[in-house]
């Protein structure tokens, strides 16, 4: 094995250790994410029962409910696109071949995806943080002290989608690397 040859494996092998590693966070946050739904079925049972049959109402638990709503649609994004949930066009993308799926995903990253991502975490940085800065709470009496902590799901959605992103482009590329790879291969051999 030449030099070439070892550093090229070791490099390959970096890169999609990376990408492994974003993934294996993505997954993690997307369980966590999972259970969130779970909460917000049992909160919106409690809220209906105490509002109907008990005419009590909480607006802790409402906001609560609005908590775990963006939680998890804002957190769950990066996960959808790791499982290929999102929207695609599929009655052209699935009739093209691996090779060109590949190259599909990876410009689309790159050119749609990334820079979404960094205008919404450049435009939403300076609100989060102002709202950090004051400690924000709630305008209704009863509400949840943590507003500051609901916005920052603006900041942490984007970066997700950024790694996850990374991650997308690390494994397309690396596939469309190996075909090359292999037909440079086979055509020495013949």
């Amino acid at each position: 094995m030449n030099i070439k040859h070892f550093v090229n494996c070791k490099f390959h092998l970096f890169v999609r250790k990376i990408a492994t590693s974003i993934d294996n966070f993505t997954e993690w946050t997307g369980k966590i994410v999972s259970w969130a739904v779970l909460l917000m079925v049992f909160l919106m049972g409690l809220i209906v029962l105490m509002r109907y049959f008990f005419e009590i109402g909480s607006i802790a638990l409402q906001e609560s409910l609005t908590y775990l709503h963006a939680l998890v649609f804002l957190m769950g994004a990066a996960f959808t696109l790791k499982r290929k949930g999102h929207v695609s066009i599929d009655i052209f993308y699935q009739k093209f071949s691996p090779h060109t799926q590949a190259v599909i995903q990876v410009l689309g990253t790159l050119v749609f995806l990334m820079p979404v991502c960094i205008v919404i975490l450049t435009l939403s940085w300076d609100y989060v943080i102002s709202s950090w800065s004051i400690q924000e709470v709630s305008m209704e009496a009863e509400g949840l002290p943590y507003i500051y902590l609901l916005k920052t799901l603006l900041i942490t959605m984007p970066a997700c989608l950024l790694l996850q992103g990374l991650s997308e482009v690390i494994k397309n590329s690396l596939f469309l690397f190996d075909q090359i790879k292999s037909e440079a291969e086979s055509g020495s051999d013949a």
